[in-house]
Formats: structure tokens, sequence, C-alpha cells
């Protein structure tokens, strides 16, 4: 039995948890997107630790703290990625420039409420070429990649087929370049977008209320990595879950807990696990048919 002290600790967790990565995680990385682009990486790199840390403080489940052989690729995917991110946030200003404007950027409104809007425009287009990517045969077999994981912890969000981090990255990120997105609210997003993905994908039994039906945290998330199908083509919102509502995709996870055995890609238990495996994978057959067909 835990003692007075380390249940008081295990609350705490819980209940603070998001709040300290959203509220102080998120709001730090608003305030320095405009000064600082490298404060911008601190705060993100500050917040994988303490997800890691909180994972192991207050688990949902011990067995996905363990690496199934998984670590040294979850980092490559996550080196990969975050450098390609990097990279496209870096030439946002350029991009702008030559790019057509359909129409001109609220620069007059308050920076907060430009990154707020800015968000929600990536994420309906990231949400559509997500829930797009479970119907096309094309694009499932690079989405497959996210979908092999066998444990959900942090370092999951980053697990993508370069090809399909590219096409999400586009799908978000194109209507915020025709709008003339500046370079400032482009960085906030992407830090944004890093520690959403740690909510979303985290081990730790955190406790969010009634936001659990709206916001896309870790509880709806599993729901949506069950390989058994159709109950796994639920929840594609990355920041929210009222696309998923007007898609008809939503599944409320309140009373569902999701077990080990139940997460991969149907049909392909013996999914490659190797990052090199992983990329060369996807040019190789369309998964989503042994998916359909499990």
């Amino acid at each position: 039995m835990l003692s007075a002290p380390n249940r008081s600790v295990e609350i705490v967790v819980r209940y603070a948890f998001v709040p300290l990565l959203a509220g102080v995680g998120g709001g730090a990385i608003i305030a320095l997107a405009s000064l600082s682009k490298p404060g911008v990486v601190v705060v993100v790199v500050a917040t994988v630790a303490v997800s890691f840390v909180a994972e192991w403080v207050v688990p949902f489940d011990e067995a996905w703290n363990r690496s199934r052989d998984d670590r040294m690729r979850d980092a490559v995917h996550a080196i990969v990625n975050e450098s390609s991110t990097a990279i496209g946030v870096l030439a946002v200003p350029a991009v702008v420039s030559v790019a057509p404007v359909v129409a001109t950027w609220p620069n007059g409104v308050p920076f907060l409420l430009q990154v707020v809007f800015a968000v929600v425009v990536l994420d309906i287009g990231i949400t559509v070429a997500h829930w797009w990517s479970h119907r096309n045969d094309w694009l499932w077999r690079f989405h497959a990649v996210h979908h092999s994981v066998t444990r959900m912890y942090g370092f999951n969000g980053l697990v993508k087929h370069p090809v399909h981090q590219a096409i999400e990255t586009t799908a978000g990120m194109l209507p915020l370049v025709l709008l003339g997105v500046p370079g400032d609210v482009a960085t906030a997003v992407a830090g944004l977008v890093v520690l959403q993905l740690l909510l979303q994908h985290s081990n730790v039994d955190y406790r969010v209320g009634a936001m659990r039906r709206w916001v896309a945290l870790n509880e709806g998330h599993r729901l949506h990595h069950v390989a058994q199908v159709p109950e796994g083509d639920v929840n594609f919102g990355l920041f929210l879950l009222i696309w998923d509502r007007v898609l008809g995709t939503f599944a409320d996870p309140t009373g569902r807990s999701v077990a080990v055995d139940e997460l991969g890609v149907a049909g392909r238990p013996a999914y490659p696990v190797g990052y090199l495996d992983q990329v060369r994978e996807s040019f190789r057959r369309p998964t989503r048919i042994d998916r359909l067909n499990a």
C-alpha cells in the first residue's frame, strides 16, 4: 500500500499534469515564439522530460513504460520528423513571401488570438488528412507506421513515416501559408503541436473530467490506436474532437479502457520494428487491405 505522501504525489500529478504542460508549457511556448526560437526548443525538451517522469509516477499501464526494443527507433523518428518540422518553420517567411495570399492575416489582433486561430486552421487540415489516411490505400501504407506502436507513451506521437509527416504537415500548413501566417505564429504552432502529441499519447493516468469528450487527449486517442476495425477508426483530431463530431467519428472514451494486446496494425502482428524497415515497408504493400480483412 502506498504511503500517504506517495498517494498525495500521485493525486497532484494526475490533476496538475495537463494544466502544467498545456498551461505553463504552452504559455511559455507562445510567449517565447516571437522572442527566442531556441527558447521554444528548451521548453519543448522540458515538457518531454516532465512527461516521462510523470509516466513513471502515475502510469496508465506500467507495461507501457518498458521498452519493446523501440526506444532507439522512436528516437530516430523524433529526430527525423522534428528536424524536418524545424526546417519547415524556418522556411515559412520565405514561402509566404512567394505564395499567393487568399486573405489578409489578422495581424491587428493579439498574438495569442493569432496562435489560437492558426491552431484551429491547422487542426482542421491535419484531421481531414488523418481521417482520409484511414480510407485511402496509398495513404494508409505510410500512416500504418504510426499505428504499428505496441505501447503508448509520450514519444509515440512522433512515430511517423517521413512521407506521411510531410502530407499531414502540408494539409495543416498550406491553408496558413495561403493566409500569410507570420513566422513567429508558425513557430508557436510547431511547439504546441509537439506538446499536444505528448499529451495525446502519454502513458500518464491523468484526469481532465468532461474535457475528455472535447479535447483530443490520451483517453480518447487510445481508442484511435485500437487495431480492430472499425473501432480504431475514431477520434482523428489532433487538438480537438469537435471535427470528429462533424465527421461522425467521435467515440466517447468514458468507461473504456484499452489493453496492451489491442494495439498495433490489424492483420500485421509482425509489422517491422526497426526504423529503416518501417520506412521501406510502406513502399511494399497496401497494408490497409490486411487491416480490413483481419
